[in-house]
């Protein structure tokens, strides 16, 4: 039986699968300029930004109430969760995506909440560098320069 981490990298998988169909790029484990970490962060060609927290279970969704402090660095925050999850649970002002391994769909959109310019332009910035780092280690694993 799985446990929680790995039905969490499968509902990453799918989500990612979703948001990449719909010209997203995606970054996971994205760690956020307050200290928290976004399991999954898309920049979208518009640059517009969205973030979206993976829950596991319900008692992954109960431990974990950090969800709103991501709030500040994305234009719309979702939730991504597993079919065997409530989806009544999930904030009425999050979108919602109903995931698995292989794929996902869109259940609700999450309102807009546009960032500042300033602050759009640090975490777009933030976004690019991350990619093009993890890029060059998976090309040379030897060298490693952290930003």
């Amino acid at each position: 039986m799985p446990d929680g981490r790995d039905i969490a990298k499968e509902l990453c998988r799918g989500a990612t699968r979703l948001l990449m169909q719909h010209g997203f790029a995606t970054l996971a484990e994205v760690p956020l300029a307050n200290g928290r970490r976004a399991d999954i962060m898309a920049l979208g060609r518009d640059g517009e930004i969205r973030i979206i927290e993976v829950k596991s279970s319900l008692a992954d969704f109960r431990a974990d109430q950090k969800w709103p402090d991501y709030r500040d660095f994305c234009d719309r925050l979702y939730f991504a969760i597993g079919h065997d999850f409530d989806d009544a649970l999930i904030p009425p002002d999050c979108g919602l995506i109903r995931a698995d391994a292989w794929g996902a769909a869109l259940l609700r959109e999450a309102p807009p909440i546009p960032l500042s310019a300033p602050r759009r332009r640090a975490v777009t910035l933030r976004f690019a560098l991350m990619a093009s780092q993890r890029l060059s280690r998976a090309l040379d694993a030897d060298f490693v320069l952290e930003l």
